[in-house]
Protein backbone atom coordinates (compact mmCIF):
# COMPACT_ATOMS: atom_id res chain seq x y z
CA UNK A 1 0.00 0.00 0.00
CA UNK A 2 1.44 3.06 -1.04
CA UNK A 3 1.53 6.30 1.00
CA UNK A 4 -1.21 8.15 -1.34
CA UNK A 5 -3.43 4.99 -0.60
CA UNK A 6 -2.85 5.13 2.92
CA UNK A 7 -3.90 8.78 3.22
CA UNK A 8 -7.07 7.79 1.32
CA UNK A 9 -8.05 5.10 3.52
CA UNK A 10 -7.50 6.83 6.88
CA UNK A 11 -9.77 10.06 5.50
CA UNK A 12 -12.30 7.91 3.94
CA UNK A 13 -12.28 5.72 7.09
CA UNK A 14 -12.91 8.86 9.68
CA UNK A 15 -16.01 10.02 11.09
CA UNK A 16 -16.96 12.05 13.92
CA UNK A 17 -17.42 8.73 15.92
CA UNK A 18 -14.08 6.89 14.89
CA UNK A 19 -11.29 9.64 15.07
CA UNK A 20 -10.68 9.21 18.91
CA UNK A 21 -10.09 4.98 18.55
CA UNK A 22 -8.12 6.20 15.81
CA UNK A 23 -5.84 8.17 17.72
CA UNK A 24 -6.05 5.40 20.41
CA UNK A 25 -4.80 2.70 18.04
CA UNK A 26 -2.22 5.27 16.78
CA UNK A 27 -0.93 6.01 19.84
CA UNK A 28 -1.15 2.15 21.11
CA UNK A 29 0.77 1.31 17.93
CA UNK A 30 3.84 4.07 18.72
CA UNK A 31 3.64 2.43 22.48
CA UNK A 32 4.28 -1.15 21.18
CA UNK A 33 7.15 -0.06 18.67
CA UNK A 34 8.65 1.68 21.36
CA UNK A 35 8.59 -1.15 23.65
CA UNK A 36 10.21 -3.72 21.08
CA UNK A 37 12.66 -0.94 20.04
CA UNK A 38 13.67 -0.64 24.12
CA UNK A 39 13.80 -4.72 24.20
CA UNK A 40 15.99 -4.71 21.56
CA UNK A 41 18.38 -2.46 22.41
CA UNK A 42 18.90 -3.34 25.75
CA UNK A 43 19.75 -7.24 24.62
CA UNK A 44 22.12 -5.81 22.02
CA UNK A 45 23.94 -3.62 24.58
CA UNK A 46 23.90 -6.64 27.16
CA UNK A 47 25.68 -9.00 24.49
CA UNK A 48 27.89 -5.88 23.13
CA UNK A 49 28.98 -4.96 26.67
CA UNK A 50 31.19 -8.78 26.56
CA UNK A 51 32.79 -7.80 23.49
CA UNK A 52 36.05 -5.36 23.59
CA UNK A 53 35.42 -3.29 20.50
CA UNK A 54 35.09 0.16 21.76
CA UNK A 55 33.15 1.05 19.16
CA UNK A 56 29.67 -1.40 18.52
CA UNK A 57 28.34 -0.51 22.26
CA UNK A 58 29.08 3.14 21.79
CA UNK A 59 26.71 3.03 17.97
CA UNK A 60 23.58 1.09 19.93
CA UNK A 61 23.99 3.86 23.37
CA UNK A 62 23.56 6.31 21.19
CA UNK A 63 20.41 5.24 18.86
CA UNK A 64 18.19 4.61 22.06
CA UNK A 65 17.09 8.00 22.89
CA UNK A 66 17.17 9.46 19.11
CA UNK A 67 15.76 6.51 17.51
CA UNK A 68 12.75 6.49 20.64
CA UNK A 69 12.21 10.42 19.79
CA UNK A 70 11.84 9.25 15.89
CA UNK A 71 9.64 6.50 16.87
CA UNK A 72 6.95 8.85 18.75
CA UNK A 73 7.87 11.80 16.17
CA UNK A 74 6.39 9.15 13.51
CA UNK A 75 3.58 8.49 15.51
CA UNK A 76 2.80 12.35 16.51
CA UNK A 77 3.24 13.08 12.34
CA UNK A 78 0.51 10.27 11.42
CA UNK A 79 -1.95 11.55 13.82
CA UNK A 80 -1.40 15.28 13.01
CA UNK A 81 -1.43 14.75 9.49
CA UNK A 82 -3.54 11.81 8.79
CA UNK A 83 -6.31 11.70 11.76
CA UNK A 84 -6.21 15.07 12.72
CA UNK A 85 -5.87 16.90 9.32
CA UNK A 86 -3.16 19.35 10.26
CA UNK A 87 -0.97 19.35 7.71
CA UNK A 88 2.99 19.36 8.54
CA UNK A 89 5.09 21.39 6.07
CA UNK A 90 8.05 19.14 4.40
CA UNK A 91 10.48 21.38 5.87
CA UNK A 92 9.79 21.11 9.24
CA UNK A 93 9.94 17.08 8.77
CA UNK A 94 13.54 17.33 7.59
CA UNK A 95 14.40 19.78 10.25
CA UNK A 96 13.04 17.18 12.12
CA UNK A 97 15.09 14.38 10.67
CA UNK A 98 18.24 16.34 10.74
CA UNK A 99 17.84 16.90 14.50
CA UNK A 100 17.80 13.23 15.29
CA UNK A 101 20.75 12.50 13.35
CA UNK A 102 22.62 14.78 14.80
CA UNK A 103 21.53 14.04 18.50
CA UNK A 104 22.31 10.54 17.64
CA UNK A 105 25.67 11.73 15.97
CA UNK A 106 26.76 13.90 19.00
CA UNK A 107 25.74 10.93 21.17
CA UNK A 108 27.89 8.35 19.15
CA UNK A 109 30.81 10.79 19.60
CA UNK A 110 30.71 11.44 23.42
CA UNK A 111 29.86 7.28 23.99
CA UNK A 112 33.42 6.68 21.66
CA UNK A 113 35.16 9.55 24.07
CA UNK A 114 33.98 7.98 26.92
CA UNK A 115 34.85 3.77 26.20
CA UNK A 116 38.20 5.05 24.74
CA UNK A 117 39.15 6.71 27.92
CA UNK A 118 37.89 3.36 29.75
CA UNK A 119 39.66 1.31 27.46
CA UNK A 120 43.16 3.30 27.64
CA UNK A 121 42.89 2.21 31.77
CA UNK A 122 43.78 -1.54 30.65
CA UNK A 123 46.15 -0.83 27.73
CA UNK A 124 50.11 -0.86 27.93
CA UNK A 125 51.74 2.42 27.90
CA UNK A 126 53.03 2.06 24.17
CA UNK A 127 49.17 1.25 23.30
CA UNK A 128 47.98 4.02 25.42
CA UNK A 129 46.13 6.87 23.46
CA UNK A 130 46.51 10.36 25.17
CA UNK A 131 43.34 11.44 27.21
CA UNK A 132 44.17 14.90 25.90
CA UNK A 133 43.92 14.23 22.39
CA UNK A 134 40.87 11.67 22.69
CA UNK A 135 39.17 15.06 24.24
CA UNK A 136 40.50 17.17 21.74
CA UNK A 137 39.56 15.04 18.02
CA UNK A 138 35.59 14.52 20.16
CA UNK A 139 35.54 18.59 21.01
CA UNK A 140 36.32 19.35 17.16
CA UNK A 141 33.74 16.55 15.87
CA UNK A 142 31.07 17.56 17.88
CA UNK A 143 31.42 21.48 17.18
CA UNK A 144 31.62 20.33 13.54
CA UNK A 145 28.74 18.39 13.78
CA UNK A 146 26.65 21.25 15.35
CA UNK A 147 27.89 23.38 12.58
CA UNK A 148 26.63 21.51 10.26
CA UNK A 149 23.49 20.78 11.92
CA UNK A 150 22.38 24.54 12.16
CA UNK A 151 23.53 25.35 8.78
CA UNK A 152 21.34 22.45 7.53
CA UNK A 153 18.36 23.40 9.72
CA UNK A 154 18.74 27.13 8.04
CA UNK A 155 18.12 25.86 4.55
CA UNK A 156 15.52 23.68 5.04
CA UNK A 157 13.84 26.66 6.65
CA UNK A 158 14.47 28.41 3.57
CA UNK A 159 17.45 31.00 4.58
CA UNK A 160 20.49 31.42 2.16
CA UNK A 161 23.33 29.65 2.99
CA UNK A 162 25.39 31.49 0.81
CA UNK A 163 24.14 34.87 2.95
CA UNK A 164 25.20 33.26 6.07
CA UNK A 165 28.29 32.38 5.02
CA UNK A 166 29.52 35.78 3.56
CA UNK A 167 28.46 37.69 7.09
CA UNK A 168 30.13 35.21 8.93
CA UNK A 169 33.29 35.81 6.66
CA UNK A 170 32.68 39.66 7.38
CA UNK A 171 31.88 39.42 11.13
CA UNK A 172 34.49 36.72 11.35
CA UNK A 173 37.06 39.97 10.49
CA UNK A 174 35.44 42.05 12.87
CA UNK A 175 35.09 39.26 15.93
CA UNK A 176 39.35 38.09 15.03
CA UNK A 177 39.97 42.20 15.62
CA UNK A 178 37.77 42.54 18.78
CA UNK A 179 38.85 38.86 19.89
CA UNK A 180 42.43 37.84 19.14
CA UNK A 181 43.43 37.17 22.74
CA UNK A 182 40.24 34.66 22.90
CA UNK A 183 40.93 33.68 19.63
CA UNK A 184 45.08 33.28 20.31
CA UNK A 185 43.93 31.35 23.49
CA UNK A 186 42.08 29.06 21.35
CA UNK A 187 45.15 28.44 19.12
CA UNK A 188 47.22 27.61 22.03
CA UNK A 189 44.88 25.08 23.36
CA UNK A 190 44.81 23.47 19.60
CA UNK A 191 49.04 23.62 19.67
CA UNK A 192 48.68 21.95 23.14
CA UNK A 193 46.29 19.12 21.77
CA UNK A 194 48.19 18.66 18.99
CA UNK A 195 51.87 18.89 20.31
CA UNK A 196 51.14 17.26 23.48
CA UNK A 197 53.78 18.50 25.93
CA UNK A 198 52.11 17.50 29.04
CA UNK A 199 48.79 15.81 29.63
CA UNK A 200 45.83 15.77 32.34
CA UNK A 201 47.29 14.89 35.41
CA UNK A 202 51.59 16.06 34.50
CA UNK A 203 53.67 17.87 36.76
CA UNK A 204 55.07 20.87 34.73
CA UNK A 205 56.59 23.87 35.96
CA UNK A 206 57.99 26.98 33.98
CA UNK A 207 60.42 29.14 35.64
CA UNK A 208 59.50 32.06 32.80
CA UNK A 209 56.16 32.44 34.31
CA UNK A 210 56.95 30.64 38.03
CA UNK A 211 54.38 27.92 37.13
CA UNK A 212 54.72 24.79 39.24
CA UNK A 213 51.74 22.24 39.70
CA UNK A 214 49.82 19.08 38.39
CA UNK A 215 47.59 19.47 35.64
CA UNK A 216 43.54 19.18 36.70
CA UNK A 217 42.10 20.66 33.16
CA UNK A 218 43.10 21.38 29.46
CA UNK A 219 40.23 24.03 28.05
CA UNK A 220 39.66 25.63 24.92
CA UNK A 221 41.18 29.13 26.06
CA UNK A 222 42.83 28.15 29.68
CA UNK A 223 44.30 25.32 31.32
CA UNK A 224 43.98 24.70 34.82
CA UNK A 225 46.80 23.59 37.52
CA UNK A 226 46.78 22.73 40.84
CA UNK A 227 50.02 23.83 42.57
CA UNK A 228 51.76 21.85 45.28
CA UNK A 229 49.84 24.44 48.46
CA UNK A 230 46.60 23.11 46.52
CA UNK A 231 45.79 26.37 45.04
CA UNK A 232 44.30 26.51 41.63
CA UNK A 233 46.09 28.47 38.94
CA UNK A 234 44.15 29.82 35.24
CA UNK A 235 47.11 29.82 32.52
CA UNK A 236 45.98 31.47 29.35
CA UNK A 237 46.82 28.82 26.63
CA UNK A 238 48.20 31.40 24.52
CA UNK A 239 50.87 31.38 27.59
CA UNK A 240 52.41 28.47 26.70
CA UNK A 241 53.29 29.42 23.25
CA UNK A 242 55.82 31.49 24.89
CA UNK A 243 57.29 30.26 27.26
CA UNK A 244 59.45 27.33 28.13
CA UNK A 245 57.67 24.29 30.01
CA UNK A 246 58.92 21.44 31.62
CA UNK A 247 57.52 18.00 31.94
CA UNK A 248 58.89 16.02 35.03
CA UNK A 249 56.58 13.47 34.78
CA UNK A 250 57.76 12.20 31.72
CA UNK A 251 61.36 11.86 32.95
CA UNK A 252 62.66 7.69 32.89
CA UNK A 253 65.03 8.43 36.19
CA UNK A 254 65.99 10.80 38.79
CA UNK A 255 68.88 12.06 39.76
CA UNK A 256 71.38 12.09 42.56
CA UNK A 257 74.17 14.16 42.72
CA UNK A 258 75.97 14.94 45.95
CA UNK A 259 79.56 16.05 46.81
CA UNK A 260 81.00 14.48 50.09
CA UNK A 261 84.08 15.77 51.64
CA UNK A 262 86.31 13.68 54.35
CA UNK A 263 89.39 14.93 56.38
CA UNK A 264 92.80 15.45 54.92
CA UNK A 265 94.62 12.98 57.86
CA UNK A 266 92.08 10.69 55.56
CA UNK A 267 93.59 11.26 52.29
CA UNK A 268 95.10 7.65 52.14
CA UNK A 269 91.60 6.19 52.48
CA UNK A 270 89.93 8.32 49.94
CA UNK A 271 90.73 5.53 47.05
CA UNK A 272 88.97 2.76 49.17
CA UNK A 273 86.19 4.77 49.88
CA UNK A 274 85.26 5.55 46.61
CA UNK A 275 85.49 2.23 45.34
CA UNK A 276 83.73 0.74 48.15
CA UNK A 277 80.83 3.34 47.31
CA UNK A 278 80.54 2.91 43.84
CA UNK A 279 80.46 -1.00 44.14
CA UNK A 280 77.66 -0.40 46.93
CA UNK A 281 75.70 1.89 43.92
CA UNK A 282 76.06 -0.86 41.27
CA UNK A 283 74.61 -3.58 43.75
CA UNK A 284 72.02 -1.21 44.98
CA UNK A 285 68.26 -2.65 43.81
CA UNK A 286 67.08 0.97 43.14
CA UNK A 287 70.20 2.37 41.45
CA UNK A 288 69.93 2.07 37.92
CA UNK A 289 73.15 0.62 36.77
CA UNK A 290 72.19 1.08 32.96
CA UNK A 291 72.80 4.89 33.34
CA UNK A 292 75.50 7.08 34.20
CA UNK A 293 77.59 6.01 37.24
CA UNK A 294 80.17 8.15 38.35
CA UNK A 295 82.13 8.74 41.82
CA UNK A 296 85.33 10.00 41.45
CA UNK A 297 87.49 12.19 43.86
CA UNK A 298 86.62 16.27 42.66
CA UNK A 299 88.76 18.43 44.50
CA UNK A 300 91.41 19.44 47.54
CA UNK A 301 89.01 22.24 48.75
CA UNK A 302 89.79 24.38 51.74
CA UNK A 303 89.31 21.83 54.82
CA UNK A 304 88.10 18.93 52.91
CA UNK A 305 89.18 16.29 50.51
CA UNK A 306 85.97 16.10 47.99
CA UNK A 307 84.23 13.14 45.70
CA UNK A 308 81.14 12.85 43.76
CA UNK A 309 78.58 10.55 43.40
CA UNK A 310 76.50 11.23 39.86
CA UNK A 311 73.53 8.36 39.60
CA UNK A 312 70.20 7.55 38.82
CA UNK A 313 67.24 6.02 40.44
CA UNK A 314 64.70 3.69 38.85
CA UNK A 315 62.17 5.14 39.91
CA UNK A 316 60.76 9.23 39.19
CA UNK A 317 58.44 8.98 42.24
CA UNK A 318 59.07 11.83 44.02
CA UNK A 319 58.30 10.59 47.46
CA UNK A 320 60.06 6.90 46.72
CA UNK A 321 63.66 8.86 45.34
CA UNK A 322 63.52 10.54 48.31
CA UNK A 323 63.68 7.62 50.24
CA UNK A 324 65.88 5.98 48.40
CA UNK A 325 68.59 9.21 48.52
CA UNK A 326 68.45 8.61 52.12
CA UNK A 327 69.22 5.50 52.08
CA UNK A 328 72.15 6.10 49.75
CA UNK A 329 73.52 8.69 52.17
CA UNK A 330 73.45 6.57 55.29
CA UNK A 331 75.32 3.71 53.46
CA UNK A 332 78.62 6.08 52.28
CA UNK A 333 78.32 7.70 55.86
CA UNK A 334 78.53 3.98 57.03
CA UNK A 335 81.36 3.30 54.28
CA UNK A 336 83.32 6.16 55.57
CA UNK A 337 83.08 5.00 58.71
CA UNK A 338 84.56 1.49 58.42
CA UNK A 339 87.21 2.75 56.82
CA UNK A 340 87.76 4.90 60.26
CA UNK A 341 87.56 8.44 58.40
CA UNK A 342 85.25 11.06 58.97
CA UNK A 343 83.16 13.35 57.00
CA UNK A 344 84.96 16.93 57.25
CA UNK A 345 83.67 19.83 58.66
CA UNK A 346 84.67 23.61 58.05
CA UNK A 347 88.46 24.18 60.18
CA UNK A 348 91.11 26.50 60.24
CA UNK A 349 94.85 26.10 61.46
CA UNK A 350 96.46 28.94 62.94
CA UNK A 351 100.83 28.53 63.15
CA UNK A 352 101.45 30.51 66.11
CA UNK A 353 105.47 29.66 66.42
CA UNK A 354 106.48 32.48 64.32
CA UNK A 355 104.18 34.96 66.53
CA UNK A 356 105.22 33.57 69.75
CA UNK A 357 109.32 34.07 68.69
CA UNK A 358 108.90 37.84 67.62
CA UNK A 359 107.05 38.01 70.86
CA UNK A 360 110.51 36.74 72.54
CA UNK A 361 112.84 38.77 71.00
CA UNK A 362 110.52 41.90 71.44
CA UNK A 363 110.89 41.64 75.20
CA UNK A 364 114.71 40.73 75.24
CA UNK A 365 114.61 44.03 73.05
CA UNK A 366 113.36 46.13 75.97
Amino acid sequence: MTLMQLELWLQASLTENTYIYHVFLAVFVTLLINFVWRRISKRLTERLYETKNVWDDAIILALIMPVTLFIWGIGAWIIFQYLLGIDIKQAFRDVFIVVVVSWALVRFIQQSEKNLVISNLNRSDEKKLDKSTIEAVSKLLRVSVTITTVLLILQNLGVSISAVLAFGGIGGIAIGFAAKDLLANFFGGLIIYLDRPFSIGDWIRSSDREIEGTVEYIGWRQTRIKTFDKRPLYVPNAVFNSITVENPSRMTNRRIYETFGIRYDDISQAENIVHQVKEMLKQHSEIDAQQTLIVNLNAFSASSVDFFVYTFTKTTDWVKYHAIKQNILLNIAKVIEDNNAEMAYPTQRLQLEDLRANSEKDIQSH
